[in-house]
């Protein structure tokens, strides 16, 4: 929904440290169809450790918007190796890093491997206290025009990441609605894609118990239950007027 009155600002400030990059080609890629299926896989406790919480090693969980994807970078939190799992329309990837982990200092390095058997790669950096990821540039093959947004996790914040979909019921539009949510920050931040389009959107809301709101206080309010690993009856609208609804499922 391009034409949604999604506010285009960055509304998530207070999740964490978070941060969403853009390449400015073109895509034909499309979004995926309405998530029928919960994470069986997902974990259900932060993997993050404690001793990571304040550095630049730990874990860092996103979504990828462009088609619709996952991807987790483990800066030496699990052992020694320094990867990225990512995860675009089913397809799977683990790139590797480039660069060495220092102590007391900003980690910077690009991540390499293949996507769909071409040469993909991701630069990222964050400082020496696990503040400000950034993704400074990718390439992913198929997917030129992906925007990326991520958070690191501490050992007592686990961040959920969910793929879905929002359609316009006013004018028929559907799109991409990829999302990330903390449950112990009461948070949640999402990218936002119509179909057909280059560009995404931010949306982020509150968490109240099981129920999700966003009102961006420039007319557009939207709704949604959390039912274990997936977000339901979710509507939104706007003073367009147009109104519409949006699910997801979690897939990290």
């Amino acid at each position: 929904m391009k034409k949604l009155v999604f506010s285009c600002a960055v509304l998530i400030a207070g999740f964490g440290a978070m941060m969403t990059v853009g390449c400015k080609k073109k895509s034909n890629s499309s979004p995926p169809a309405n998530p029928t299926i919960s994470c069986t896989t997902c974990v259900t406790a932060a993997e993050a450790k404690a001793e990571n919480d304040n550095s630049s090693k730990g874990t860092y969980k996103g979504v990828i918007v462009g088609s619709s994807g996952t991807i987790k970078f483990d800066i030496g939190n699990s052992d020694s190796t320094i990867r990225a799992f990512m995860v675009i329309d089913g397809v799977k990837d683990t790139l590797a890093a480039t660069i060495k982990w220092v102590s007391g200092v900003s980690y910077v390095s690009s991540f390499t491997g293949t996507f769909n058997g071409q040469p993909a790669s991701i630069n990222f950096s964050v400082d020496a206290n696990g503040g400000n990821p950034t993704v400074t540039s990718m390439n992913i093959p198929g997917h030129p025009s992906a925007t990326l947004t991520m958070s690191k996790e501490t050992s007592d914040n686990l961040i959920e990441c969910f793929e879905g979909s929002i359609v316009d019921i006013t004018t028929g539009e559907t799109g991409t609605f990829d999302m990330m949510l903390s449950t112990k920050l009461k948070k949640w931040s999402a990218q936002v894609r119509t179909t057909g389009q280059t560009s995404s959107s931010s949306v982020s809301g509150v968490i109240d118990g099981t129920k999700l709101s966003f009102d961006d206080g420039k007319g557009s309010t939207g709704n949604a239950t959390l039912s274990g690993d997936k977000i339901i009856d979710g509507t939104w609208v706007n003073n367009k007027p147009e109104h519409g609804t949006w699910i997801a499922t979690r897939t990290l």
